[in-house]
Formats: C-alpha cells, sequence, structure tokens
C-alpha cells in the first residue's frame, strides 16, 4: 500500500473535521427543528426553557437559527466530502465556510467555541494541505494560480 503524501492526509483530515461538524453540529440541530416542528412544539416553549445564544435577538429567533444550521450543514458536508475527493471546488466552498463560522462564532456563543475549534482546525489544515512549507518571499503566484485552474 502506497503512503499519501503529507498534504493529501491533512486534507482528509480537514475533511473528516467538515463532514463531522456539518452532521453532528449542524445536521442534528435541523433534524431537531424538523421533530419540534412534527410534534408541535412552539419555540416560545424553547425560548423560555432554553438559553442558548447569548444575544437575546438569536435566542428570538430560535427556529430561523435551527433552520440556518441545516443550510451551514449541508454546504459544509458538500464541501467536505468534495474536498475528500480531491476536488478544488470543495477547498474553495470549505476555506468559504471556515471563514464565514470563524466571524459569525462570536454571535452564536456558546455553541460557537466548538464551531470555532472545528472550524479553525480544518482551516489550518487546509491551507498547510494547499500551500504546505513554500516560502511566502519565493512564492510565484502567478503559475500557482495556473497550476490550480488546470
Amino acid at each position: 500500500m502506497q503512503k499519501q503524501p503529507r498534504s493529501t492526509r491533512e486534507l482528509r483530515v480537514a475533511a473528516g473535521l467538515l463532514i463531522a461538524q456539518g452532521v453532528l453540529m449542524e445536521g442534528l440541530v435541523f433534524i431537531g427543528l424538523l421533530v419540534f416542528l412534527v410534534l408541535g412544539v412552539t419555540q416560545d416553549a424553547i425560548t423560555r426553557n432554553a438559553h442558548i445564544f447569548a444575544l437575546p435577538y438569536l435566542q428570538d429567533n430560535l427556529y430561523l437559527m435551527m433552520t440556518m444550521s441545516g443550510v451551514f450543514g449541508a454546504l459544509r458536508v458538500v464541501g467536505g466530502i468534495a474536498l475528500w475527493r480531491d476536488r478544488l471546488w470543495g477547498l474553495a466552498l470549505s476555506l468559504v465556510n471556515c471563514a464565514v463560522t470563524l466571524v459569525l462564532m462570536i454571535f452564536l456563543l456558546p455553541a460557537g467555541i466548538a464551531d470555532g475549534l472545528l472550524s479553525g482546525a480544518a482551516l489550518v489544515l487546509m491551507l498547510h494541505g494547499w500551500l504546505g512549507t513554500r516560502s511566502v518571499s519565493k512564492a510565484n503566484f502567478q503559475s500557482d494560480l495556473h497550476s490550480s485552474a488546470r
């Protein structure tokens, strides 16, 4: 069995983190929303008894947040699968997902801490797997862009 290059391993680990985060943290929240809707549980009943977000606006719009969680989860899983399959568009989608998550995590406390840790780790792995140990001062960005487009 041939040993995978380090960059491939890093990208695969990042893809695994993204898929796990998308399914477990965001996908399950969306499934929970569907269960609540089927059972007829009102949003008010949940927000009165569970304080999930530090910001009142997010807490007051919990069902909308749970819906958006499904969108983020689906995008994260699609990006992770594409990255696992070594698709450049999967890398781009996953980089955007991680960057957006890191920006928004401050508003999603306390759950944003776990999101930030997973997205931050995946982001570092993707960037290192893609760019490696190349020197910034010796990088030829023009040829890098052309070789990535092929």
